[in-house]
């Protein structure tokens, strides 16, 4: 797609996907009803699926290993693996998200080019980009070329379009580990607190917060939600620093996707991993 036609793509008109309304209105919806069925066991699982496909999968997989490379894993079939986590989350393919992303750092808040735009207001960074997909954004023949290395891998490609699939096994396996109440809180109410809580990232990192370091955005250090998304609420050392794999460069600045990756590298099984040039 040239230039002009992305230009011309983003002066459309939005439309409302009501299938993405249904979709994501009826997992709300469950996960409410979910509450009449509550057991600390199955919260338990929540938080542990929570911290695995937002953590290693979102924060770790998708954003600092494939969107930046901020560091290598290997054997590849632990960066697949790591991959796979965060295709769990129920965010998109890897693909996808690293395309998404790496456009909304090359234009941050631009209306036009980046996808999640916090210049269009909270709630369009937040969840309505979701509502309102524009097809440069949402169809795989566009987005593909903002992440060609992971669109010539055969097993990205099918994590792409299949990662909704993904579920139905791990809805088998809670089922057979706690029943129903399991399926709820691992599938329906992981995924609600999941999503928004990595989209507070989209929305309220770049409204509220401080600014370590100098930058031509709004994006911002934002404690809770670093503690909510596993230290990616440190916005603004990211926005200044994207491809270090270290979010937290002051001492309270918890990073807990941070101690992850050293466990893989005290492990031999993460290198070259990027590190700050300058402390805060």
């Amino acid at each position: 797609m040239t230039t002009s036609a992305v230009n011309a793509e983003s002066k459309q008109p939005l439309a409302l996907s009501w299938i993405n309304v249904a979709f994501f209105g009826t997992v709300h919806a469950v996960a409410i009803a979910a509450f009449w069925n509550f057991s600390w066991s199955a919260f338990g699982v929540t938080l542990f699926l929570h911290w695995l496909f937002g953590s290693i999968g979102i924060c770790l997989g998708y954003h600092r290993l494939l969107s930046h490379r901020s560091l290598q894993v290997s054997p590849k079939w632990v960066e697949y693996a790591i991959a796979t986590c965060g295709a769990l989350a129920i965010q998109g393919g890897p693909i996808f998200w690293v395309a998404s992303h790496r456009l909304h750092h090359a234009h941050t808040e631009d209306n036009d080019k980046d996808p999640y735009s916090s210049g269009r207001g909270f709630w369009w960074s937040h969840m309505l980009w979701i509502f309102y997909p524009r097809r440069e954004f949402f169809e795989y023949g566009n987005y593909k070329r903002f992440a060609p290395e992971l669109a010539r891998d055969p097993y990205y490609n099918w994590l792409d379009r299949n990662f909704l699939l993904l579920q139905i096994p791990l809805g088998i396996v809670l089922y057979l580990c706690g029943g129903w109440s399991f399926v709820l809180y691992g599938i329906f109410v992981r995924s609600v607190l999941l999503w928004h809580t990595t989209w507070l990232i989209n929305s309220a990192t770049h409204l509220r917060g401080y600014q370590t370091f100098p930058v031509d955005d709004n994006s911002r250090n934002l404690w809770w939600a670093a503690i909510l998304t596993y230290g990616e609420g440190w916005h603004n050392n990211h926005h200044a620093y994207p491809n270090v794999a270290k979010a937290g460069q002051r001492w309270w600045e918890v990073d807990m996707t941070w101690w992850a990756i050293k466990l893989l590298q005290t492990a031999g099984l993460a290198k070259k991993v990027v590190m700050p040039v300058t402390k805060a």
